[in-house]
């Protein structure tokens, strides 16, 4: 007969711990990690009279002190969508909820999204990546385009050993800095992974001065290995410009 406490099992209690916090490196290359993170959720709405409401809803956002931006719908003539941005995602509910619920604002589910920030292990000064930067970029007053759009990957991506992987992310995030060094688009990366109701794994933003180069880079993403032959689904794309910002 075995001996119950000499049992073991497939996985030692220490196999089983779990570290969530985000993981970059400093400027000579140490590792460092926090468990700090943005949550930005966008949510797309059409109401009656535009101009009457924009007013009342900036106002509303401005006085409840609620980091937000306010789009016009370019592809709808009576559309909204307000993207708001927090640390603590409950404010989503008890802060934003609130603002949002009036009648005469119809939500429009299909496009709403809802991701946080995440390090890809390589960032330097993490803080900034994760923190800063994804609201100095939908912030500023220079950049008012913006399309954003959740995607999916197809599974068998997950099962690809990490250098190839990593070749993957290369060439894409390669194409990305292009643009962002030419000030011709930013884009503001989210994980969305059990936060999106059609169950995609990320929400982009491209951000910035004009429209065309935005649409430009969701162009030449196409022709990467990771969208040509790893992508199961993208969109529905929001396209908007900004009509209101307030930091909060």
């Amino acid at each position: 007969m075995s001996d119950p406490t000499h049992s073991t099992t497939a996985h030692s209690p220490r196999e089983h711990q779990v570290d969530v916090s985000e993981r970059g490196s400093d400027k000579n290359g140490a590792p460092v990690s926090i468990n700090r993170r943005i949550f930005m959720q966008l949510l797309g709405f059409e109401c009656d009279e535009p101009a009457r409401v924009l007013p009342l809803l900036a106002g509303a956002l401005r006085e409840q002190k609620v980091p937000s931006v306010v789009y016009e719908d370019v592809n709808h003539p009576r559309g909204l969508a307000v993207l708001t941005f927090s640390e603590d995602p409950a404010d989503f509910v008890t802060r934003v909820r609130p603002v949002l619920s009036s009648p005469e604002l119809r939500p429009r589910p299909e496009l709403s999204m809802l991701g946080r920030t995440y390090a890809t292990g390589f960032e330097q000064d993490l803080e900034f990546w994760l923190l800063q930067r994804p609201r100095q970029t939908v912030l500023n007053e220079e950049w008012p385009w913006a399309i954003w759009y959740p995607l999916r990957r197809v599974g068998p991506f997950e099962r690809l050993d990490a250098r190839e992987k990593g070749q993957i992310m290369r060439e894409h995030g390669g194409i990305g800095r292009a643009y962002g060094q030419q000030d011709l688009a930013h884009d503001v990366r989210l994980a969305c992974h059990g936060l999106d109701q059609a169950d995609n794994d990320f929400v982009i933003g491209l951000i910035g001065k004009e429209l065309h180069p935005l649409s430009h880079v969701v162009q030449s993403m196409r022709q990467t290995r990771q969208t040509a032959e790893f992508m199961d689904k993208m969109g529905p794309f929001f396209v908007g410009r900004a009509v209101f910002r307030n930091a909060g």
